[in-house]
């Protein structure tokens, strides 16, 4: 058990990134911010609002343990930017990319006066800063401050809000999330400036003598030499940021030109083009910067696989993948030296390669509107349905008459599965896949797969019916169903691509329709199933078979007629609510 947890936690540790850590980190800062423009959003009520409010955001952000975080964190995403500057060598991505890193190095240096003046006054001198001091200073000593501020508050928002984007826009839920998370992100900040804006003219419209002497005594603002001195903290502050900044551009100048010096490198792309490139590009850089399509769905972040290629030739004087390559390649289960991600590999010699995926499919823009379309792992409840005795039927009908017969077939179990909630994905002959859960959680795709066999045979009997007169003995059915982790995407070539999934849990329900047959039943469901959907142990019999391709034995739940599981999923609904 020891060794496990510790092969756990290695391949935990070689899992994160510095691109991890500036989110972990983005992820506090972002969180301070909602907490401070809130705060800011009372003013919009009245000024003791505003007091109430600044009292428990101080008391939760000094709090020792929290404002240890929070600092450590204002370091290291500053610092992570700073990197980036340095070590991203061009901004053709997307222009939303270098947006984002613009903004985010301009937050120091249009903050600093704020902080100097609030909290290192307070850490200095025990100054008492707080609303009433701040909306003084801004719209009456310096009135051009105050837009500074509304700037301030636009700029850390909308780079935060990029930063978000960048990550949800991945996750299966941001498409249906998209415009609530729009309403708030510019309903947040704009309550914050219309709070700073009426704080402000309540500090206007008051100010008197008697308001400065109770407001504007030394132990709140501090006196003209404490001030001095904050200000030269500024001052000495913003020369070292902004000196940072140069060196950084400065140090991006002189590797060029060593890299150049160093040598240039040829990468072949297996169809007859070639660039030249300096030595330490990257190979999706060395692809952007000529316009060479290449798929990366991430961006180059290393959050996916699609920018894969495959070396041709020799790979030995390749350098090592990194911790994060290496998690991602072992992620998708590879272990083949001459698979490596183009957005890590920085190759030193010449290299011939190809591209594993098809940029025109898997573009970065692509996934956008859909991130599934890309490939994806999520839970999904599968279910195969096929028609019995089809060949037997062809034999002795017309062509058309047969086609006639199983479309008819396919269409009440393709509406079945449609008004339970599922999915049709597949047609192959007279039987079809089904899918459930791509829009709704576990348990609700479970009793959707089990309510959509249900209908399936309420249907079918509907269909018997109507062809009674055409038919020499009913239309059967076998059905099966099991749900698991699963990878979903569009697989084919060009234009003909096909949205499925792919995975061991489709496999076992392939399996479980085909036992249909020998079980005398027309349905089979894996217990997984039946447990997730919350229906009784003892609701339906249980059998213990053996599944090809697997090798534990498998329980299964056996159903001798499918139109029972409508009672057992409303009965269980019931009792639910």
């Amino acid at each position: 058990m020891a060794e496990f947890s510790r092969e756990q936690l290695a391949t935990l540790v070689r899992g994160i990134s510095l691109r991890q850590i500036r989110l972990a980190s983005g992820m506090v800062l972002f969180a301070y911010l909602v907490s401070h423009f809130l705060n800011h959003a009372l003013g919009n009520i009245s000024m003791e609002a505003l007091a109430i409010g600044v009292h428990w955001h101080i008391l939760f952000w000094q709090f020792p343990p929290v404002g240890i975080v929070f600092y450590a964190c204002c370091l290291v995403h500053t610092a992570l930017g700073i990197w980036a500057l340095y070590q991203r060598r061009q901004f053709h991505w997307k222009a939303i990319e270098p947006l984002q890193l613009v903004l985010g190095l301009s937050i120091p240096a249009l903050i600093i006066t704020h902080i100097v003046g609030v909290r290192i006054g307070q850490a200095l001198y025990g100054h008492q800063k707080l609303y009433p001091q701040v909306f003084f200073a801004y719209w009456i000593v310096w009135p051009l401050k105050a837009w500074l501020m509304f700037a301030v508050i636009t700029i850390a928002w909308v780079h935060g809000c990029i930063g978000l984007y960048f990550w949800l826009r991945m996750k299966a839920f941001f498409k249906t999330a998209a415009p609530f998370l729009l309403a708030v992100a510019v309903l947040i900040p704009t309550l914050a400036m219309l709070g700073l804006y009426q704080g402000g003219r309540n500090v206007v419209d008051n100010d008197s003598p008697e308001w400065r002497a109770e407001n504007l005594v030394p132990d709140k603002v501090g006196t003209w030499a404490e001030q001095a001195v904050l200000s030269d903290i500024e001052d000495y502050f913003l020369i070292g940021y902004l000196g940072l900044i140069v060196v950084v551009l400065l140090a991006k100048g002189a590797r060029t030109i060593h890299e150049r010096r160093g040598g240039m490198v040829n990468l072949s792309y297996g169809n007859g083009r070639t660039v030249r490139v300096p030595k330490g590009l990257s190979v999706l850089e060395a692809s952007l910067r000529n316009n060479v399509p290449h798929a990366s769905v991430c961006g180059g972040r290393a959050r996916c696989s699609t920018c894969r290629i495959r070396i041709i030739g020799d790979c030995s004087a390749l350098p090592e993948p990194s911790q994060r390559e290496a998690f991602v390649l072992s992620r998708v289960g590879t272990t083949d030296p001459s698979i490596r991600l183009a957005c890590q590999l920085r190759p030193t010699t010449d290299l011939s390669f190809f591209q594993l995926f098809l940029p025109h499919a898997t573009s970065a823009g692509s996934h956008a509107s859909n991130p599934t379309r890309v490939g994806q792992e999520r839970y999904l409840v599968s279910m195969f349905v096929d028609m019995r005795g089809s060949t037997k039927l062809a034999e002795k009908r017309l062509p058309f008459d047969t086609v006639f017969i199983v479309n008819r077939f396919l269409g009440a179990v393709s509406q079945a599965v449609i008004e339970s909630g599922g999915r049709p994905n597949q047609f192959v002959g007279d039987g079809m896949l089904a899918l459930f859960g791509l829009t709704t959680g576990r348990q609700d795709a479970c009793r959707q797969s089990l309510k959509a066999a249900a209908m399936i045979a309420a249907n079918v009997d509907e269909l018997n019916q109507f062809l009674s007169h055409d038919l020499r003995e009913p239309i059967r059915f076998g059905i099966g169903i099991h749900g698991g982790e699963v990878i979903v995407g569009d697989i084919g070539y060009r234009d003909h691509m096909v949205f499925t999934a792919l995975g061991d849990a489709v496999n076992v329900a392939a399996r479980l329709q085909d036992m249909t047959k020998s079980l005398a039943c027309e349905a089979v469901i894996s217990d997984e199933v039946r447990a997730t959907a919350g229906l009784p142990a003892d609701a339906l019999p249980q059998q213990e078979v053996a599944i090809r391709g697997r090798n534990e034995p498998m329980i299964v739940r056996t159903v001798a007629e499918a139109r029972a599981l409508s009672a057992l999923v409303a009965g269980e609904q019931v009792e639910a609510a």
